[in-house]
């Protein structure tokens, strides 16, 4: 009896582990966070080329004033490029990562996450500047 109570204890507490919820590897970790990167400023993608919109309808006004003040417009058009790139960056990354190991080793799937980190991270941060940019110029 003591026997049958002792295995039941057993069995339950293998698969309470087993179905229980799981870490994730080093691996799984690291694709959640160049996927939480990534997400951070998904949102935004809209905004930006709303921006862009906003950037070349003010040059346009720019150009047809009287006294055109060809800084201003320049500073519109660098504006206007800069959030067209932050955005075309974003799907080019998004079109090159791949979110399948396919083949690869574990080591060479560290090795691609860090790449992807290190891309996403740049994707990132060129959005967050075009986006602090346009904050500053179309107040």
């Amino acid at each position: 009896m003591k026997r049958s109570i002792l295995f039941l204890i057993f069995t339950s507490l293998i698969l309470v582990n087993a179905c229980g919820p799981s870490t994730p590897s080093g691996n799984e970790k690291l694709r959640a966070d160049v996927i939480a990167v990534h997400d951070e400023v998904m949102p935004k993608m809209g905004q930006l080329k709303s921006l862009e919109r906003k950037a070349l309808d003010k040059v346009e006004e720019l150009e047809n004033e009287e006294s055109v003040d060809s800084l201003k417009v320049e500073q519109y058009k660098a504006l206007a490029y800069d959030l067209n790139q932050a955005h075309m960056s974003m799907f080019a990354w998004m079109r090159q990562y791949e979110q399948k190991d396919g083949e690869m080793t574990k080591e060479e799937v560290k090795a691609y996450l860090d790449d992807q980190m290190v891309l996403v991270t740049e994707v990132n941060v060129e959005m967050k500047e075009a986006l602090a940019k346009a904050d500053e110029l179309l107040k």
